[in-house]
């Protein structure tokens, strides 16, 4: 999924570049998170918006 390591200098120790790695990924995961999160919520506008058309449209 994620490159071990990626971009860690050599003046870094391995658990420094650990680290930042692991900072790095867990940014980019509630990035994607985030981004699905607003998709799910577009959605689900979308579909009670429909659903209430539907039922007016029903009741008329």
């Amino acid at each position: 999924m994620f490159p071990p390591f990626f971009g860690c200098s050599d003046e870094g120790n391995a658990a420094q570049c650990r680290r930042r790695h692991q900072q790095r990924k867990h940014q980019t995961l509630i990035f994607w998170r985030d981004g699905l999160e607003r998709q799910l919520a577009a959605i689900n506008a979308a579909i009670s918006t429909l659903e209430r058309q539907m039922q007016d449209s029903a009741d008329a």
